[in-house]
């Protein structure tokens, strides 16, 4: 059996003192997609990224889907919990537990994000949501997310991250007390460059305020 210690990822330690950056992919993405946004993000930043552990017609996707928007919840749940105790293991292995991480990811990546977060908020306390949306349609959440920040970077004619799903996951975390950043811009599904250096200006002001 498959354990989130074996999942296949990449890990750079980076410059003393800065965040790490855990990347998770869209679907049908690698663990290598976003390396390239890192430096850009986070100049001298670690990195944490692993590979999406469920396979949709051969393609790597973090849970299970019944089609276009139509998510398997109960896998959303088991599966935000696994990269919750891949998170824990990979800071006690890579010894990164004292320093911020911020979860950067894209479409399905930034969903299992915002469910992780929502779910797990001792895991993932920082998130960078490109193209997501609410990933857990009929559950109600409960976390207290008062230390939570989460950053989303939105399309107005995203079709795969339809608006009213953007706003209602920045309600619901807004009403656990997470502070939400709110980001919309003309387009579609995608990373803007403009949203890569708004993204790089809110890490810089979260990581700061968090340290100690």
């Amino acid at each position: 059996m498959t354990t989130t210690h074996d999942w296949p990822h990449l890990f750079g330690a980076g410059e003393t003192g800065t965040p790490v950056l855990l990347l998770l992919h869209g679907t049908g993405g690698t663990e290598h997609d976003l390396l390239p946004l890192a430096e850009r993000l986070a100049p001298g930043a670690g990195y944490l990224a692993p590979r999406g552990p469920v396979r949709e017609h051969g393609m790597n996707r973090w849970f299970r889907r019944f089609g276009e928007g139509r998510f398997d919840v109960d896998d959303v749940v088991r599966r935000a919990g696994e990269l919750a105790a891949f998170i824990d293991w990979a800071r006690t292995h890579y010894g990164i537990a004292d320093r911020p991480l911020v979860a950067v990811g894209f479409s399905n990546g930034a969903n299992i994000a915002l469910a992780t977060a929502l779910l797990h908020p001792a895991a993932v306390a920082n998130v960078v949501a490109f193209s997501g949306m609410y990933p857990l349609e009929g559950r109600t959440i409960e976390a207290d997310l008062s230390g939570t920040a989460v950053a989303l970077f939105n399309g107005t004619t995203d079709a795969m991250a339809p608006t009213d799903s953007v706003v209602r996951v920045g309600s619901i975390l807004e009403s656990r007390g997470a502070e939400v950043d709110r980001n919309v811009r003309e387009g579609g599904h995608g990373i803007h460059p403009t949203e890569i250096d708004g993204a790089a200006a809110w890490i810089a002001s979260t990581t700061q305020k968090a340290a100690p």
